[in-house]
């Protein structure tokens, strides 16, 4: 194939580091105006704050949504086997149960305030 030249040919003999670089002016123009801020898109500082604070906890919802979906089944649990213990029925296995879902609602109660009191501060 005479004539034949691949497209990264034509760009080596366009783009050599002897020949200067002729679209570099309008590069940096592009890139200035991409950088430059807008002043329609400024962030209020009620919105700056509450980006800073989700930056520094970050999934502190998340968080406290599992937080209160953990207590709610451990205190829907302890309610049942608390019933349990109050009709006498299968004590062996209720009580340690009761004991457990009483827990998990402790431990629950504990995070949600430690998250709390670290906002607060």
């Amino acid at each position: 194939m005479a004539g034949f030249e691949p497209a990264t040919a034509r760009l080596r003999i366009e783009c050599s580091t002897t020949e200067p670089h002729r679209h570099t002016a309008n590069n940096y123009s592009i890139i200035n105006i991409m950088v430059e801020p807008n002043s329609k898109n400024r962030l209020n500082p009620e919105q700056y704050a509450r980006l800073k604070a989700e930056m520094t906890t970050p999934y502190r919802g998340l968080r406290q949504f599992i937080y209160l979906g953990a207590g709610a089944s451990g205190l829907i649990g302890a309610f049942v086997f608390f019933f349990q213990l109050l009709a006498r029925r299968d004590i062996d296995s209720a009580l340690p149960n009761l004991a457990l879902q009483v827990g998990i609602v402790a431990l629950m109660v504990f995070l949600w305030r430690w998250e709390q009191r670290r906002q607060r501060l």
